[in-house]
């Protein structure tokens, strides 16, 4: 009998209550969370920040390429005025004269001050010659250029 009160007493003694883990967060999540809100953001910054050097670096591209076609078009326009003013011959001579060796059109400027153009010719035949527009412009710390050709004949016999 003695020994089942003591199972008795032991089983009605008053324990403390377990410690009951607090509702908020413990400083070590609280960094940790903040740790990884931190690297998402500046991944996120880090390729916003690509993405507009990639946008600025093609439009600079396009506007080259477009001023390299100028380039062309303004050395198919002097060749067709030679012609159509002088005559076959004497306009397909004067347009080689004038072209030998390259032509001089510069980019304005004041409308485009980052881009420089070179128009250059090669004779090809007595009838044909290869004319090679060339822009170049810097941007960040590269410098970069892109090359049109095209070849022109004296299309009036």
């Amino acid at each position: 009998m003695i020994k089942f009160f003591r199972q008795k007493n032991k089983k009605n003694r008053a324990r403390p209550a377990k410690l009951q883990r607090s509702g908020g967060f413990t400083l070590v999540e609280t960094l940790v969370a903040i740790a990884i809100f931190t690297t998402s953001i500046l991944a996120l910054m880090s390729v916003l920040a690509s993405g507009i050097s990639n946008t600025n670096y093609a439009k600079k591209k396009i506007t080259a390429a477009y001023l390299a076609q100028e380039g062309i078009e303004y050395v198919r326009n002097m060749r067709d005025t030679d012609i159509l003013l002088k005559g076959s011959t004497d306009g397909w001579n004067s347009f080689m004269t004038k072209s030998a060796g390259g032509i001089s059109y510069p980019v304005d400027p004041d409308f485009i001050a980052d881009f420089t153009r070179t128009i250059e010719t090669e004779e090809v035949n007595s009838d044909e010659v290869k004319i090679l527009s060339k822009v170049e412009w810097t941007q960040g710390s590269g410098n970069y250029d892109i090359t049109f050709s095209e070849n022109l004949f004296n299309w009036i016999e």
